[in-house]
């Protein structure tokens, strides 16, 4: 239980399912004081979150529990966080905290507390598929919240023992039965993407961390020319427009972040299209192994449409994307996650764009 209103009703419906229903909110980062007391706040950490879901678990008449997992996500998804920027990458904190807390951790520990299954409020839903004898994941029912991107990830082990309750409503059916159950949180807002930085201001946070990623450097163009200077890769990712603060006759994006050489290279926005790229630390769902090309759709991004393409099993167990079309501002680091319809067969982490020819 976040606190949020998603989170609240699933624990509503599971009550009225005759389930025996705790609840279980994960303190994850403890944010500053001033924070914290903002009516606008919509981070899930913090003691504001926690009581939120406390205040709800007694409306439900439901056991509330509170579970210290500050050090765990300091080191699964900060730590992480600053690395992968500094390797000029583009992390997904969600994705990282999805796989190893929410998960992992917290299935290990509600043991403890004598529960069996977790239940997240995500617009997905699982299913068993007696034919092939494995776990799906699928899609959420509101096409506009699904959240099945983050959550590829999961292992067999894990969907096995995880409900997705709000998964068959659309947002819409959650905020009125988040009323019709007279819960106090049925008006909350959005919790944003990354929680851990409620100012949504990237650098300010990295700098404090992982001075690495600044250190000063040089702006080239697609020849190899340099046209400015950077004070640190962290504050760049593929596509990005805004923040090089080089006056050009036509508009510059970022096309690639070199960490090797510090460099990050510009060029124009036809420059960002790519029809392939590669896949490593890749999870399958719907399917064992991916022994053939198939044919799938691919979503590079959580905010991008998915789009035809072919994904090719390569010999050290990553996998080639060949997009019918070219897509832009493709960037290591964030997801590629592959549907089958509305079933997701797998996903991994971006390693690279590539260009036309052999990986």
């Amino acid at each position: 239980m976040s606190g949020g209103v998603d989170s609240s009703v699933a624990a509503a419906l599971l009550k009225r399912q005759g389930r025996e229903v705790i609840g279980v909110t994960m303190n994850l980062f403890s944010l500053p004081k001033e924070d914290c007391v903002r009516d606008d706040l919509r981070s899930c950490c913090g003691w504001k979150a926690q009581e939120d879901a406390n205040r709800v678990a007694i409306v439900l008449g439901i056991p509330h529990f509170v579970v210290d997992f500050r050090r765990e996500f300091e080191r699964s998804v900060i730590e992480d966080f600053g690395r992968e920027y500094a390797r000029g990458r583009t992390p997904n904190p969600c994705i990282r905290c999805n796989r190893f807390l929410k998960f992992g951790l917290l299935l290990e520990r509600i043991e403890g507390l004598g529960a069996e299954t977790v239940a997240t409020g995500h617009y997905a839903r699982v299913r068993f598929d007696p034919g092939s004898g494995r776990w799906l994941l699928r899609k959420g029912a509101d096409a506009d919240k699904d959240q099945s991107y983050f959550l590829y990830s999961l292992t067999q082990a894990q969907l096995s023992r995880t409900l997705f309750p709000v998964g068959d409503h659309t947002k819409t059916e959650i905020r009125r039965l988040a009323a019709e159950f007279g819960l106090p949180v049925a008006r909350k807002g959005e919790s944003q993407e990354i929680c851990f930085i409620p100012d949504d201001d990237y650098p300010r946070f990295l700098r404090g961390r992982f001075p690495e990623a600044f250190r000063p450097g040089p702006i080239v163009d697609m020849a190899g020319k340099v046209i400015g200077r950077h004070d640190g890769i962290a504050r760049f990712t593929v596509g990005q427009r805004s923040g090089l603060g080089i006056a050009a006759p036509r508009p510059l994006y970022v096309v690639s972040v070199d960490a090797a050489t510090n460099t990050v290279v510009t060029g124009e926005n036809r420059d960002l299209a790519r029809k392939r790229l590669l896949v490593e630390d890749v999870n399958w769902i719907s399917i064992e192994a991916l022994g053939a090309p198939r044919a799938v759709k691919v979503k590079v991004r959580y905010r991008q449409a998915e789009a035809p393409a072919t994904i090719v099993p390569e010999a050290d167990g990553r996998v080639r994307v060949e997009f019918e079309s070219p897509q832009r501002a493709i960037a290591p680091g964030q997801a590629a996650v592959f549907y089958d319809g509305d079933i997701v067969v797998g996903g991994g982490l971006i390693a690279r764009a590539l260009e036309d020819g052999p990986a």
